[in-house]
């Protein structure tokens, strides 16, 4: 490719990565009904002109940014299998799993979604594009045979989730290297370990009496 069009390809991604990043920045201020084009394009550091040559309105430039983001997770999720027939959870290792490292890359996306209400049901969306790709890329060879999968898949999709909302909600403070470890060991721990035992956090009437 010659120069010049590699020129404005560069130019090209970096106005319209300026612009989502805009837009999600301004939706974590106000409600996307209240943004206008003009502020998009001050905030992008851009013209009107610009935006007009990439997107007919701000609801395209909203949904691309939502693509580009779903892309990016079945993208990280395949990572550990990307080149290979088959996973052998027992061989996947923390620095294997991307997933973590995908929302950190879109950390103001994932904090949009999670502090406002901003894109309703987004969260179930991701869990359902987690869980298909389970059903549909991996192939559970020794999962009890009377576990449904869909169900099962199901579980696992929200279990990531929940460590994810858990991250955010902690304000990212942990790595996503150590985030992935975390995920790891917790696998490990299914596949190696003997079950966990809740103790009830009710104390017992009896023992209670005695040391009234």
């Amino acid at each position: 490719m010659p120069d010049s069009l590699s020129s404005i390809d560069r130019r090209i991604r970096r106005s319209k990565k300026a612009l989502k990043e805009t837009l999600i920045a301004l939706m974590r201020e106000r409600d996307f009904k209240d943004i206008s084009i003009t502020d998009l394009v001050r905030g992008a550091d851009l013209n009107r002109g610009t935006f007009y040559k990439h997107y007919r309105d701000k609801e395209e430039l909203l949904a691309e940014a939502v693509d580009d983001t779903m892309t990016d997770l079945i993208a990280s999720y395949r990572e550990p299998y990307r080149h290979a027939d088959s996973l052998d959870i027992r061989k996947l290792t923390a620095s294997g799993i991307k997933i973590f490292e995908h929302v950190h890359r879109h950390a103001a996306f994932y904090a949009l979604i999670v502090e406002s209400r901003a894109l309703p049901g987004f969260p179930d969306r991701i869990c359902a594009v987690i869980k298909e790709l389970s059903l549909h890329d991996l192939e559970t060879a020794e999962l009890n045979p009377r576990i449904d999968r869909a169900l099962f898949a199901g579980y696992q999709a929200y279990a990531i989730w929940g460590m994810i909302l858990e991250w955010i909600k902690g304000s990212f403070a942990h790595s996503p290297d150590y985030m992935a470890s975390q995920l790891l060991e917790y696998i490990r721990s299914r596949l190696e370990g003997p079950d966990v035992v809740y103790r009830s956090g009710r104390r017992d009437p009896d023992a209670r009496a005695s040391t009234d």
